[in-house]
């Protein structure tokens, strides 16, 4: 194998798997019994979750593929923390001060997936091990495809996951309904008549994927800047066919063409972060025209629904988005938490030290205006803990008067894919919660548990052989 393979794996999925191998192999689960490439997979993810189990998960031999398939690579808190090297807990902080530091990539000559190339009549997806996640989906879908593309008007380029349908040999159904750059950067090739030239990647480390989902930044500045940033260290690419586009030189698959500019066909329905089956897409059309890969590359597969594979980096990195638009105005704002369980982004909790009357009504605002996937904020006192969903539901039942605390804003963006929003606006009406307590008058003191009398506790449980 060639040498320089080594340095260009550390920013890739092998980077990625051998650090889990090395700091974390209970995290990280191998099974060699054949699975099918329908609902197999998707199944047993879910059954891990459910066992309050995360880890990265490589099934090793999938019927009828000669490649083997890694998912869940961005399903566990602790590991992502592990990457930035800081505590689960200040993960967002650390995302959001690190990607700022925007470093220029280093473009490498030659790159790993560029050894092996399919093209022509000879690209065939099928070839990939490509899951079929649920019953209600239409096709079998990519889902860790980040597709990268350039602004036809500034040439500056962009990458992000984007849902992919398999419609054919060559062809992929494709949804931009995120409506950011790349819907963006498509409409202005088509008015231009023109097709948008893209490609997709596969087998990306979750730095990456963590990276790639930052929203708010200057419109010159290259998600493989924001990416390298979080790497502390430039991001490595190397050209594809693709008019040179620049493609993370660790990735294990490639595949080139194009987003078509006048051309739509039905996509979906397919099993997204709410839960739901969505029914709703863009309906754009991939032409996919070669195929690079490494000779003994391994598929990369993103469970969809409501995983935290799907869903936990996009909670995190809104959690650092709101965190450091409400800090702004307001430095008492301690943490934000966006759960998982809410479908990552439809929900954020902001704890804060409330220091005078309106300031709670001030965080509702401010986060509901930075991401407008989010359309119910819940804010509370700095003696609840917000990654306990119960602490914060027992906030909200003993402090909020519904008359007074609650306010609703009719009429707001929301997400697409939203089941409650209006089908042909997408606007719905968000909620703001102030469950902090009231002001001016005294109040009930809350019952604690010190830490001291709760360690004392656990000494004489573990003394009767009662592990917690």
């Amino acid at each position: 194998m060639p040498n320089y393979r080594a340095e260009l794996d550390k920013q890739g999925l092998r980077g990625f798997l051998d650090f889990v191998e090395t700091n974390h192999p209970s995290q990280l689960l191998r099974l060699t019994e054949p699975v099918q490439s329908a609902y197999e997979m998707t199944a047993i993810v879910f059954e891990l979750e459910r066992a309050g189990r995360s880890p990265v998960v490589v099934f090793e031999s999938v019927v009828g593929q000669d490649m083997p398939v890694v998912t869940n690579i961005a399903g566990n808190r602790a590991v992502l923390a592990a990457l930035l090297d800081v505590d689960e807990r200040e993960l967002p902080a650390a995302f959001r001060e690190r990607c700022q530091n925007y470093l220029p990539v280093e473009r490498v000559g030659r790159a790993p997936w560029q050894e092996v190339m399919i093209e022509g009549d000879a690209v065939d997806l099928a070839q990939l091990p490509i899951p079929l996640q649920f019953d209600v989906d239409k096709a079998p879908y990519i889902t860790a495809g980040q597709i990268t593309a350039r602004d036809p008007e500034t040439g500056v380029d962009t990458t992000g996951f984007h849902r992919l349908m398999v419609s054919g040999r060559n062809r992929l159904g494709v949804s931009l309904h995120s409506r950011r750059r790349m819907y963006e950067f498509h409409r202005r090739a088509a008015e231009r008549g023109e097709n948008l030239p893209a490609a997709i990647t596969l087998g990306i480390h979750p730095l990456h994927y963590m990276g790639s989902m930052a929203y708010h930044y200057p419109p010159n500045v290259r998600k493989y800047e924001i990416i390298g940033a979080l790497f502390g260290e430039p991001y490595k690419v190397a050209s594809c066919g693709v008019e040179g586009l620049d493609i993370p030189a660790g990735a294990e698959i490639v595949i080139e063409g194009e987003i078509l500019a006048d051309t739509h066909e039905p996509e979906g329905p397919f099993g997204e972060f709410t839960g739901y089956a969505s029914y709703r897409s863009t309906q754009n059309v991939f032409v996919a025209k070669r195929i690079q890969m490494r000779p003994d590359a391994q598929f990369h597969s993103v469970v969809s629904g409501m995983s935290k594979d799907h869903i936990l980096v996009s909670c995190i990195t809104r959690e650092g988005e709101i965190l450091n638009a409400l800090r702004r105005n307001l430095p008492n704002v301690q943490a934000v938490h966006v759960p998982h369980i809410t479908c990552g982004g439809l929900m954020a909790i902001v704890k804060m030290k409330k220091t005078a009357p309106g300031e709670p009504q001030q965080a509702i605002m401010a986060a509901l205006g930075t991401e407008f996937y989010t359309k119910i904020v819940i804010v509370v006192d700095e003696d609840v803990d917000i990654f306990t969903l119960s602490d914060v539901m027992w906030a909200v039942a003993t402090r909020v008067r519904a008359e007074e605390d609650l306010i609703f804003i009719p009429g707001a963006k929301g997400a697409i894919l939203d089941p409650t929003s209006d089908p042909e606006t997408f606007t719905l009406t968000k909620v703001g919660v102030d469950a902090t307590k009231p002001d001016g008058r005294d109040f009930a003191e809350r019952l604690v548990i010190s830490e001291e009398q709760r360690d004392r506790g656990r000494e004489i449980l573990a003394a009767a052989g009662i592990e917690l």
